[in-house]
């Protein structure tokens, strides 16, 4: 049975960021002109091109407080930054539209907005996001196996098997490290676990995107 689209359900989740909330209040009064160069510039920092001496001009041309346009713009930045990291097989037009409906913005605006998330510059945005997103080196190779100490300095550790481990990560480099048999079970345990409560937070609809 479908259900009405619901606040809850916005693609920002169950709180409005607040430079979003604050830009859709500076928004009024902003003719569209004025709305699509700025647009266009957010958009091309997105894309991480230097835009500092458009933003300058913008600001010098334009009648909106140095303040207010402030906000407009990491508003917006903001918006379209949460938009893209969701797929589009999650993430609707129509509930996009909507998602902002709810926040006052103007129609024009939100076909707009619309057109970036859902347009022919999206693959470009992504691609640009996922350079410039923080990351760790991911792992390409894992190798392990059991061992038992017969001889060490430790006796508690005498005759105790333990598992060596060692990770080829994606930058080359390599880490070795040895995990007792208990441990490595107590880790096995609360990875199922949080793959469980990962499961159980899916299936909640207040981290819905659309029902």
């Amino acid at each position: 049975m479908a259900s009405s689209h619901a606040k809850d359900s916005s693609f920002l989740g169950g709180r409005i960021p607040p430079e979003i909330e604050s830009m859709s209040k500076n928004l009024k009064d902003v003719d569209h002109d004025m709305f699509r160069r700025i647009l266009k510039a957010v958009v091309s920092a997105l894309d991480g091109k230097d835009c500092r001496e458009v933003m300058r001009t913008i600001a010098e041309s334009s009648t909106i407080p140095q303040e207010r346009l402030g906000h407009i713009i990491a508003g917006m930045y903001r918006l379209l930054s949460e938009a893209i990291r969701i797929p589009t097989s999650s993430l609707k037009q129509e509930a996009f539209k909507e998602d902002l409906r709810e926040l006052r913005i103007p129609e024009d605006f939100i076909t707009d907005f619309s057109s970036v998330v859902f347009g022919n510059r999206r693959a470009a945005l992504e691609a640009a996001r996922s350079l410039n997103d923080p990351h760790l080196p991911t792992i390409e190779e894992l190798k392990w196996r059991v061992d038992v100490a017969i001889s060490t300095s430790s006796l508690a550790r005498a005759m105790q098997p333990s598992v060596l481990m060692q990770m080829k990560l994606s930058d080359g480099s390599f880490k070795r490290f040895e995990v007792p048999v208990s441990k490595f079970q107590e880790l096995r345990y609360n990875v199922a676990l949080i793959l469980k409560e990962m499961n159980d937070l899916e299936k909640r609809s207040i981290l819905k995107i659309q029902d």
